[in-house]
C-alpha cells in the first residue's frame, strides 16, 4: 500500500521541486541554478551572494512561486473533494458558486478600503453563504440530488457572476483596473505564502485518513450509508472544507478557473479513484501546475505580464476537451 502511494506521490513532489526551480530561474533576467543555490546557501548564514539575485530571488520570486503553489494546491483539492460529493468529473468550486461567493465578499472588502484578514474573512464568509444558499436552494421535499445541487450551483454562479458586473460597473475608476486584473486571476502582490499553505498542509493531514469514507462516498450515499458512514455531516464536512480551500486561494490570487476541474480529472485517468492518493496528489500536481502557468505568464510578454486565469484557461479548454475525448 505505502508502495503504491509513495511512486506517484515521490515523482509529483520531483516535479513540485522542478516546477518551483524553474520558477526562481526563469524570468526578466535569468538566474542559474549555480545562483539560485549561492542564494539559498547565503540565506542560511554560510557565504554572500549577489545581492540583486538575492533580492530578485528570495523577496520576489520565491513568495509568489510559493503563493503559485498553495493556490493551485488548494483549487484542486476542493475540486476533487467537490467531484466526490456530487459523483460528478464537471463539479469543481467555480461551477458550483463558491469562488463566485468569494469573490463578492473580497470585492466588496476592497470596495470599503478594507484589507488584510478583513478581505480574506470576506471572502471565506461570501464562500460559505453560497454554500448554505446553494444547498437550501437544492433541497426539496426529498432532500438534495447531486444533480439538483449541480443545477442550482451552476445556476447561482451565473447569478454571482451578474452580481460581480454590477459591482463592476458601480465602482470608482481608479479602482475598477485592479479589480478587474484581480478578477482575471492575478499573483503579481501575492507576498505571504504561508497562511494558504499552512492551510493546504493542514486540510491533507485532516482528509487523508478519512480516505476511505470518501471512497464509499463516491460509489453513493446508499452505500455509503449501508456501510456505516456518516453520509450527511461528511457531506457538510466536504462542503464547507471546498468553501474554506476557494476562499483561501480567491483571497489570495483572485479568480483562477480549470485548475479544479482539469486536475483531478486526469489524476483520476492516471492513478484511479482513491481519496488516500488523489487528495495529496492533487494538491502537488495543482501546485506544479499554477507555478508553472504563473511562470509562463510572467515570461511571455516580459517585462510586462498575463493574467494567470488567461493562462490557465487557455491550459485548461483543450486539456479537459482531450481528457474528454479519451475517456468517452
Amino acid at each position: 500500500m505505502l508502495a503504491r502511494l509513495g511512486l506517484p506521490l515521490g515523482v509529483l513532489l520531483l516535479a513540485a521541486l522542478a516546477s518551483l526551480l524553474i520558477a526562481l530561474g526563469v524570468g526578466s533576467a535569468q538566474i542559474p541554478p549555480a545562483q539560485i543555490w549561492d542564494v539559498a546557501v547565503s540565506h542560511m548564514g554560510q557565504n554572500e551572494a549577489d545581492a540583486l539575485a538575492q533580492t530578485m530571488v528570495m523577496e520576489l520570486r520565491l513568495p509568489r512561486a510559493l503563493s503559485a503553489f498553495a493556490v493551485g494546491g488548494l483549487l484542486a483539492v476542493a475540486g476533487a473533494l467537490m467531484q466526490v460529493l456530487l459523483r460528478n468529473p464537471l463539479a469543481d468550486p467555480y461551477v458550483l458558486g463558491l469562488s463566485g461567493g468569494a469573490s463578492i465578499g473580497a470585492l466588496a472588502a476592497m470596495l470599503g478600503g478594507l484589507g488584510g484578514l478583513a478581505i480574506s474573512g470576506s471572502a471565506f464568509g461570501g464562500a460559505l453563504f453560497s454554500t448554505f444558499l446553494v444547498f437550501g436552494l437544492a433541497h426539496g421535499s426529498g432532500g438534495w440530488t447531486p444533480s439538483r445541487l449541480l443545477l442550482t450551483g451552476v445556476v447561482v454562479a451565473a447569478g454571482w457572476g451578474a452580481v460581480i458586473t454590477l459591482m463592476l460597473a458601480m465602482s470608482p475608476a481608479e479602482r475598477l483596473p485592479g479589480m478587474l486584473y484581480w478578477l482575471m486571476g492575478d499573483l503579481s502582490y501575492a507576498r505571504t505564502p504561508w497562511p494558504p499553505l499552512l492551510l493546504l498542509l493542514a486540510t491533507c493531514v485532516v482528509l487523508i485518513p478519512l480516505g476511505r469514507s470518501l471512497n464509499v462516498l463516491a460509489r453513493g450515499p446508499q452505500q455509503a450509508a449501508a456501510l456505516g458512514v456518516a453520509v450527511r455531516p461528511l457531506e457538510w464536512c466536504i462542503y464547507i472544507a471546498a468553501s474554506l480551500l476557494t476562499a483561501a486561494a480567491v483571497t489570495t490570487a483572485g479568480s483562477i478557473g480549470f485548475v479544479g476541474l482539469v486536475v483531478p480529472h486526469m489524476l483520476r485517468l492516471l492513478l484511479g479513484n482513491d481519496q488516500r492518493l488523489i487528495l495529496p496528489a492533487c494538491a502537488l500536481a495543482g501546485g506544479t501546475l499554477l507555478v508553472l502557468a504563473d511562470t509562463l505568464a510572467r515570461t511571455m510578454i516580459a517585462p510586462e505580464q498575463l493574467p494567470v486565469g488567461v493562462i490557465t484557461a487557455l491550459l485548461g479548454v483543450p486539456t479537459f476537451l482531450f481528457l474528454l475525448y479519451r475517456s468517452r
